[in-house]
């Protein structure tokens, strides 16, 4: 048995949705089948519901839009003879999401709660469409086995929970199986949560795993994993082949493939990855798995991601281990480091994404509020607009002055490097510059190792 997975774009319009189709429907054997929301459909709600929550009017036109899409959408895959109850089904769901946003308008608020709640409507909605479009195909629902529990105010899987109660939700006979992806219940209040942006991949690994399937699909709209993004690098190839761990690291520096957790549940269990291209279904894709077979790179990838700033913190003889206590700090509030190496600069180093800055401070200053004013250095000092370039491979250590030839061609190139990541990583080196030549910057190292 194997699970697949199918993104926003691949279920988003007519002629996708027609591809979908037909490449389950050539599956002999039963098949779990995870699909997002239609394309864009997730941001969508989520403009919808600010609109009401200013009690902007237009946001009725907006329910309007999304309900022909969906009516639209049904009349032209589904065949006439299941299209009167998917019409019925999905007609219900659109009338209960217009009244929520008529709620929303009217207390001009919108709360987290409500707005996952407005947001699931995407993934139950394509999940019926779905189900009754493809022959032999069954929904499960996702709200009633996917389940989080909360860790520093995120909503996280259960997964222990989670694998049990998926083995007992498909222990009853199917042929197709369809599941709405991203969302899932609070296991202890029952209230609609997500598993945020990339959700619906990290569905289907849980699925895979409990179910002990053979593989893992994930079908997007590019032919696998690339050694760039081949927007800024048009020559980029396709990897055949790579490690749980590459492809996690590739994720993790701006490679848009995988929701990076998606990852660990199916690595646990050795079950691989393939990524494929819905539009494009005959291109081999990728594999993913832990098998070292020779991929014909020896450097996967070379990926970017945007907007990291650089910390630094002093240090002091009369203060207690302070590098200690930082990483500390930072790692029980679920903050994720980038450690970093500064020329000429002895400080705990280190980037974070952009989002987590403000939290990252707060926690810093918080930790070290009673030495701060005798030792000013322990306070952070955060130098901003920098983005992280990512070099991924295996047996990096085994290339010690790789890093060293890449910073002498960026400095070359005109680029400064802020801060590198040298020897602290068997398969990634990383190195900050400039948010504004980060581009340039992946160029040049591509040129250089892929």
């Amino acid at each position: 048995m194997k699970v697949l997975k199918f993104g926003g774009t691949s279920v988003g319009t007519v002629e996708s949705l027609t591809n979908v189709k037909k490449i389950v429907e050539a599956i002999p054997e039963p098949a779990v089948v995870v699909v997002s929301a239609l394309g864009g459909l997730t941001d969508k709600l989520i403009a919808t519901a600010g609109k009401a929550s200013h009690d902007d009017p237009s946001y009725r036109d907006d329910m309007q839009a999304i309900s022909f899409r969906h009516f639209n959408i049904i009349s032209r895959v589904i065949d006439e003879g299941k299209r009167d109850e998917a019409l019925r089904l999905v007609g219900g769901l659109l009338n209960d999401l217009s009244r929520l946003f008529d709620g929303i308008s009217l207390i001009r608020h919108l709360p987290q709660q409500t707005l996952d709640m407005v947001v699931s409507f995407g993934e139950r909605i394509s999940s019926i469409i779905v189900a009754f479009m493809i022959d032999g195909g069954k929904r499960f629902d996702s709200l009633d086995f996917i389940k989080t529990e909360e860790w520093f105010g995120k909503n996280i899987a259960d997964q222990k929970l989670t694998t049990s109660l998926i083995k007992e939700k498909f222990s009853v006979p199917f042929d197709k199986a369809i599941v709405p992806g991203f969302i899932s219940t609070d296991r202890k209040t029952g209230n609609i949560t997500n598993l945020g942006r990339g959700g619906s991949d990290f569905t289907a690994a849980l699925i895979a795993a409990a179910l002990d399937a053979d593989l893992l699909e994930i079908w997007t709209d590019v032919d696998g994993f690339m050694t760039a993004d081949p927007r800024i690098i048009p020559e980029a190839e396709v990897v055949p082949r790579m490690s749980f761990v590459e492809s996690m690291e590739l994720c993790t520096f701006g490679a848009k493939v995988i929701y990076p957790p998606t990852i660990y549940p199916v690595f646990h269990k050795n079950i691989p990855i393939k990524i494929l291209n819905t539009f494009n279904p005959t291109a081999p894709g990728t594999l993913v798995s832990d098998s070292r077979m020779d991929s014909g790179f020896s450097i996967k990838g070379v990926s970017v991601l945007r907007s990291t700033p650089l910390f630094s913190i002093g240090s002091y003889s009369s203060v207690s281990n302070p590098e200690s206590r930082a990483l500390n700090a930072l790692a029980r509030q679920g903050v994720k480091i980038y450690p970093m190496t500064v020329s000429a600069n002895a400080a705990l180093n280190f980037a974070v994404a952009a989002d987590d800055e403000e939290k990252a401070r707060a926690i810093l200053l918080s930790e070290f509020a009673p030495e701060i004013p005798s030792h000013p250095l322990l306070a952070p000092s955060i130098k901003g607009g920098l983005s992280t370039v990512a070099v991924v491979g295996e047996n990096l250590k085994s290339q010690p002055r790789l890093g060293a030839r890449i910073r002498n061609s960026l400095m070359r190139g005109g680029i400064a490097v802020e801060a590198f990541s040298d020897g602290m990583s068997d398969s990634t080196l990383t190195l900050l510059v400039d948010s504004q030549r980060a581009n340039d910057a992946l160029r040049i190292v591509h040129s250089l190792v892929v």
